[in-house]
């Protein structure tokens, strides 16, 4: 049994290394992106709620992101293995998943935490900017990002870190170093 979860300021690769690492592990990718565009495609309750923030452009609240991730880790090929990737992202997710874990009799295993320099972040992101077309993703809104996850989500290693759990990465390099650097520092 592998529960893990990997976080990373954006451009950090979680993306690139999320999925290998499901594989890796025999569990489940359970993406809170992927869980949002099923539950909308499928229009199921959860999907319809969220599109309807979606189409205001609004954030989709809390509830409804924990309600789609609590029955995602319900699933069957998510009872023994799985990797979260996108999920939780605030302190207040982080007791959430505490409670969704505890209520189906499981915890996470380790946080795989991946450490880019900021220079490199906005770099990569430039560049998958423009190789994907995507004008949106400028260096001032890629700079407001990388600002918002240091002041939401990066306070999140140190409670992992604070149960033992936090497994810090580099993610310089290739995507194979990288995932070579994750293999070498899970626990056996």
């Amino acid at each position: 049994m592998t529960r893990l979860l990997i976080m990373g300021p954006p451009g950090a690769g979680k993306g690139t290394q999320a999925v290998a690492l499901a594989e890796r592990i025999g569990g489940a990718h359970i993406s809170t992106g992927d869980i949002f565009r099923a539950n909308v495609a499928q229009q199921t309750e959860l999907g319809q709620t969220a599109q309807r923030y979606m189409d205001a452009g609004e954030y989709v609240p809390d509830e409804v992101t924990n309600a789609m991730v609590a029955d995602r880790l319900a699933q069957d090929d998510a009872r023994e293995s799985f990797l979260l990737d996108g999920y939780p992202r605030t302190l207040d997710q982080v007791a959430k998943l505490d409670d969704i874990l505890g209520a189906l009799d499981s915890k996470l295993d380790g946080v795989i935490a991946l450490t880019v320099v900021e220079d490199e972040l906005i770099a990569r992101l430039l560049e998958r900017a423009k190789s994907s077309g995507r004008s949106d993703d400028t260096e001032d809104v890629i700079r407001h990002r990388q600002d918002v996850y240091r002041a939401e989500t990066e306070p999140l290693l140190a409670v992992y870190r604070d149960r033992g759990l936090l497994i810090e990465v580099d993610g310089m390099g290739t995507p194979e170093e990288v995932g070579r650097r994750i293999a070498d520092a899970l626990p056996s």
